[in-house]
């Protein structure tokens, strides 16, 4: 069974129209490190760093695909010091991430998801680009533990030593 001309003709214009439209309404990675750059609310800077470091993974994914490591490298390095500028931001508006949760949650959540692509990327790399690489997840990764302390920081699993104080001791 073959598709109808008329049909297959308008599938392609279909597929050309939003492929334009989405080229047209995406920023480029410049335009969002510059928008996040000049961002001065920590909350509007970590919702920023979700749509840029999207952005740059999507950067990461197709110098990966060329072989050009050194890009997909420098862009996650990139990532690591956008997110400690984000986490630093966060931390000095809004130093209680427990009761104003806004904008550390997006980063956390984000920052697992470059953690992600790191380790993806540490699957195929060659062996000479795997120490940087390495050097960027635990950054990511010491940031993401950090976020979550901030996050809960009464933790159910933590149970009291079993000593009882000394003022309520009969």
């Amino acid at each position: 069974m073959r598709p109808d001309g008329k049909i297959l003709g308008t599938l392609c214009s279909v597929v050309f129209f939003l492929s334009t439209v989405t080229l047209a309404v995406t920023e480029t990675v410049a335009q969002l490190q510059a928008r996040f750059d000049a961002e001065t609310d920590s909350v509007r800077k970590a919702k920023i760093l979700e749509k840029l470091g999207d952005a740059q993974f999507e950067v990461v994914r197709r110098a990966g695909k060329e072989g050009d490591n050194n890009t997909a490298g420098f862009t996650m390095e990139k990532y690591r010091d956008n997110v400690r500028a984000a986490l630093e931001a966060l931390k000095k508006q809004h130093p209680d991430a427990e009761k104003q949760s806004n904008g550390y949650r997006q980063l956390e959540v984000h920052t697992r998801k470059g953690i992600h692509e790191i380790d993806e990327m540490l699957v195929v790399a060659p062996e000479a680009y795997k120490p940087p690489l390495e050097i960027v997840r635990t950054d990511l990764a010491a940031m993401e533990d950090e976020m979550i302390k901030m996050l809960f920081p009464r933790r159910p699993a933590e149970k009291p030593t079993g000593k009882v104080p000394p003022e309520k001791q009969p």
